[in-house]
């Protein structure tokens, strides 16, 4: 099966459109400082995320200017996707710079490629993930920071036909915005382009205002100077050598997902509400300690991605920037396979509850001092797990104007054994799927995993 092939590749400015935007056409170029959420993400690859779509009515290059077009006019609405990240070392003390985002409209790179050997059905029915979905994705193996050392975008798109269909795919810089962020973008993109061009389905009026000023607490001192007399001292702390991986993707009913909510809170004897998502978090935890093979007495961490919209006053709807912390729940494997999914769901659900407003205050006050980025060096070593992105983002409402998508997958950013993606399912509302990396070996365990197995829906 071979590989994406690149017809073009181009830049796109944004395009302000009235009632696209709200504030004056075009915004003037701004600099806009970066947060301790934002700035230890340097060392993390983008973000990348795409749809698996049916095939459009007219294909060629007239559907691949519509989707320029419209890409242009999102990007009108979310214009700091087409600044570049800067590096300043003449204002800081010696060996020390900051970096910041540039909002100067310079523009965001659009790939039309085409795999013709690759069909709608090779990419969704079956659990295994092939590699070839990587070649759907564009600014492959770039780490944040790349975009200020070797002057990259910081949002690329690709649209990549197949001989059925067409895969349709983002590639976004992680400080620059978060999943949340990338969200919005798509679904925005879609609801442009479904309408033809013209006036979107929903009225902008409806849209929360873009808030492009990141939030500072009012003791920190901006810009924030990190102590690295080079942007590359910071990258080399990530560099690592990755262990083969295999990726599946598993979908979980409503009902299933109901199912093991209730035997969680049965566990429980009703004493705390565990979610949903924390129900199907500690499924996993459960599942791979197995398949992994773990010792009873060996330390397991779940890192889990934290949203604080609507945990810390000052983050509104409509924040642009990173507004996710990072934290990792530690248990004696042991523990998770004897105690049962109630107990584990439970001990998530006490770690979620403690990140209140003050514990994230108390940790943006710090890092200034004491900096620390994330790197997946580590997390590796085959007992961490960690869960990124949310089934509440909508993936299956973007209708590009021809069908709602089939399949929604990853490139091959940020992959490592360990790594599980969630994502809404396809089924609508109650419905979960998840994207999971192991070891091979550790991926033939977890499919003849019966709790885990007994869950999920077969292709």
């Amino acid at each position: 099966m071979g590989g994406a092939r690149v017809v073009s590749r181009r830049m796109i400015r944004p395009e302000f459109t009235a009632g696209l935007h709200n504030s004056e056409l075009p915004p003037q170029p701004e600099t806009v400082h970066l947060t301790p959420w934002d700035l230890r993400l340097l060392t993390v690859e983008n973000i990348q995320k795409g749809i698996l779509l049916p095939s459009p009515p007219t294909g060629g290059e007239l559907f691949v200017e519509h989707l320029a077009s419209s890409f242009a006019r999102a990007l009108g609405r979310f214009y700091p996707f087409a600044g570049r990240l800067e590096v300043d070392d003449g204002a800081s003390p010696a060996d020390r710079i900051s970096v910041s985002l540039c909002c100067n409209h310079e523009g965001a790179e659009f790939v039309h490629a085409a795999a013709p050997d690759v069909a709608v059905a090779d990419i969704f029915a079956s659990l295994y993930i092939p590699r070839v979905v990587w070649s759907f994705f564009p600014l492959n193996g770039v780490v944040a920071a790349h975009a200020a050392t070797d002057s990259l975008p910081v949002l690329a798109a690709q649209v990549t036909e197949l001989s059925d269909g067409v895969f349709l795919a983002m590639s976004v810089n992680h400080v620059v915005g978060d999943g949340t962020n990338f969200w919005e973008f798509m679904n925005t993109w879609s609801e442009i382009s479904r309408s033809g061009g013209g006036k979107p389905e929903i009225s902008p009026s409806t849209w929360p205002p873009l808030v492009v000023k990141r939030w500072f607490l009012d003791t920190c001192t901006v810009p924030i100077s990190l102590p690295f007399a080079k942007l590359e001292h910071i990258i080399a702390r990530c560099e690592h050598s990755p262990s083969p991986v295999q990726e599946c993707f598993f979908s979980f009913t409503a009902e299933s997902i109901r199912k093991l909510k209730a035997k969680a809170n049965d566990e429980m004897g009703g004493a705390v509400a565990i979610s949903s998502l924390q129900s199907v978090v500690a499924l996993v935890w459960r599942s791979l300690s197995r398949a992994r093979g773990l010792a009873l007495r060996q330390e397991t961490a779940y890192v889990l991605v934290v949203g604080c919209r609507g945990r810390v006053g000052g983050i509104s709807a409509g924040y642009m920037g990173n507004a996710v912390v990072p934290g990792a729940v530690r248990l004696p494997a042991g523990e998770i396979l004897e105690k049962g999914l109630g107990w584990t769901a439970w001990q998530v659900n006490r770690y979620v509850a403690s990140f209140d407003e003050a514990a994230m205050r108390e940790a943006l006050a710090s890092w200034p001092r004491q900096p620390d980025f994330f790197t997946v060096v580590s997390l590796l070593g085959g007992a961490n797990i960690i869960t990124g992105s949310s089934p509440r983002f909508d993936v299956f409402g973007n209708d590009f104007g021809w069908g709602r998508p089939v399949a929604v997958r990853s490139g091959g950013a940020n992959k490592f054994d360990g790594k599980v993606t969630v994502y809404e399912g396809p089924d609508g509302a109650g419905s979960m799927s998840l994207e999971v990396c192991l070891a091979p070996a550790a991926m033939v365990k977890l499919l003849a995993d019966e709790e885990f197995m007994a869950a999920v829906t077969t292709p």
